[in-house]
């Protein structure tokens, strides 16, 4: 469908935008795109996350059938790609909305714009702010604070994982 140097010609960002439409299909149930990666020696890289959890085996099915559609329609040169579908590792930062909600009830680090940090278990989200709640002091001294922070003053939030 493509001539053979038509992707190797594309910007980066074309190239994600065209892995991008032929992925969009494949998205199902409640699946959504994170990120896209591709480095220059064509390995490409996709972040999916879902709304109830994202297993491998979906993954592995969206991965084989993104890479057939692909090769089907030869958009690298002598199929010269790799392809690797996964969710966003621990400690990758959320970076959408639907991934803030997701996490509701989980500890999360806040990274501030100014480069300050604020630890707590993320209580709430909406279009303008998300609020954490976090405990200072111990036993009979401990106080319980909620503090509301804007999305625009967010750099980035990582959830913490506790074992």
């Amino acid at each position: 469908m493509f001539p053979s140097s038509f992707i190797s010609t594309m910007s980066r960002e074309n190239q994600i935008e065209t892995v991008e439409k032929l992925l969009q299909p494949l998205l199902t149930d409640d699946i959504f795109l994170v990120d896209i990666r591709i480095k220059p020696i064509n390995n490409i890289k996709i972040f999916l996350d879902a709304d109830s959890g994202l297993g491998i085996e979906k993954c592995i099915k969206i991965n084989r059938a993104l890479y057939k559609i692909m090769e089907e329609m030869a958009i690298y040169p002598d199929g010269d790609f790799s392809l690797e579908v996964s969710s966003p590792g621990i400690g990758e930062p959320l970076k959408m909305h639907r991934q803030y909600v997701k996490n509701i009830g989980r500890d999360v680090e806040v990274t501030l714009n100014d480069e300050s940090k604020k630890t707590g278990k993320l209580i709430s989200v909406n279009d303008q702010q998300l609020e954490i709640e976090f405990t200072e002091g111990k036993n009979k001294k401990a106080v319980t604070t909620q503090l509301p922070i804007a999305l625009t003053d967010i750099k980035q939030i990582i959830v913490l994982i506790k074992f």
